[in-house]
């Protein structure tokens, strides 16, 4: 390992020599026994999005028409595959939201693909289409992964630290918005994913984003290294300005940390900050997070 001064406490890039040592791996499913289950949850969304193609007289009708479904999750799964047969360019955010469906057929129509080349390709794929319905599939743990290192943190938080409450979403649920926990902060709908507090005034010591990177090298711009510079600045400047010892926390996981120079990236996040951010993982909080720490 890396060599560090006595009584000297570690960082993250001190963790590097044997990283993956630190790294916690979330379990996932083996393919094919998935397409089951998938073909079964996703073969109503492929009959009404045929229903729906074989009403709609061009592309831009069938999704107007997918954007009038009331239901939010079968309106985003028929996006979805909206997406994959006519508009591959369109960005899926956009799709989920209902309130840009005229916006996203100003923008992006011209280069939806002709309604009868895609009830073509439709009518081309078995129902239940075993390789639409895999794909779906993925999307539907995304978030999993997130929420169960959430989890695990608030009960190896609370085991170790119980006289520190810590409030947050555990799983799926509203991130808190800085606005409703500091006074006149300058962006106040700005999410985070948990808040410790001092138990005896309500003193906030921390502010926690929780986020698991996959292999995908953690390539979500939300919370890239970047990203996450900005937003522990914005935080540690206010802080700073109140003459408050808040402090933040980055609790990453996931193999994407391993990738290229994303370990070195999270690092930098640490470097030039005085103590005030700690970088995380699931495996390094018992050593890391403590109380001297937070209330130094």
């Amino acid at each position: 390992m890396t060599d560090v001064k006595p009584n000297k406490p570690k960082t993250f890039a001190d963790y590097r020599a044997d990283a993956n040592n630190w790294i916690t791996l979330a379990t996932g499913e083996y393919y094919p026994d998935i397409l089951k289950d998938a073909c079964e949850l996703y073969k109503p969304v492929l009959v009404l999005f045929g229903q729906l193609l074989k009403s709609s007289e061009s592309s831009v009708r069938l999704f107007l028409q997918i954007s009038e479904q009331p239901d939010g999750w079968m309106r985003i799964q028929l996006a979805r595959v909206f997406r994959k047969y006519v508009s591959p360019e369109t960005p899926v955010e956009m799709l989920k939201v209902k309130s840009n469906a005229q916006k996203i057929c100003s923008e992006f129509g011209k280069g939806f693909r002709p309604i009868h080349k895609v009830q073509a390709a439709f009518l081309s794929r078995p129902i239940p289409d075993e390789a639409l319905c895999a794909v779906l599939w993925e999307y539907k743990d995304r978030g999993k992964k997130g929420y169960d290192l959430t989890e695990r943190f608030f009960s190896m938080f609370r085991a170790a630290l119980p006289d520190m409450p810590i409030k947050g979403p555990e799983r799926a649920g509203r991130d808190i918005l800085l606005g409703n926990i500091f006074e006149r902060y300058p962006t106040p709908d700005r999410p985070v994913d948990f808040v410790i507090y001092n138990k005896p005034d309500g003193e906030i010591l921390a502010i926690g984003l929780a986020h698991y990177d996959s292999d995908r090298g953690g390539s979500q711009e939300d919370r890239g290294p970047a990203s996450s510079q900005t937003v522990a600045d914005e935080i540690l400047g206010y802080a700073k300005k109140r003459k408050l010892r808040t402090k933040v926390i980055f609790l990453n996981d996931g193999p994407g940390l391993l990738l290229g120079s994303m370990w070195r990236d999270h690092a930098k996040l640490e470097r030039v900050t005085h103590g005030r951010i700690m970088v995380t993982t699931l495996r390094m909080v018992p050593e890391r997070i403590t109380r001297e720490w937070l209330t130094a």
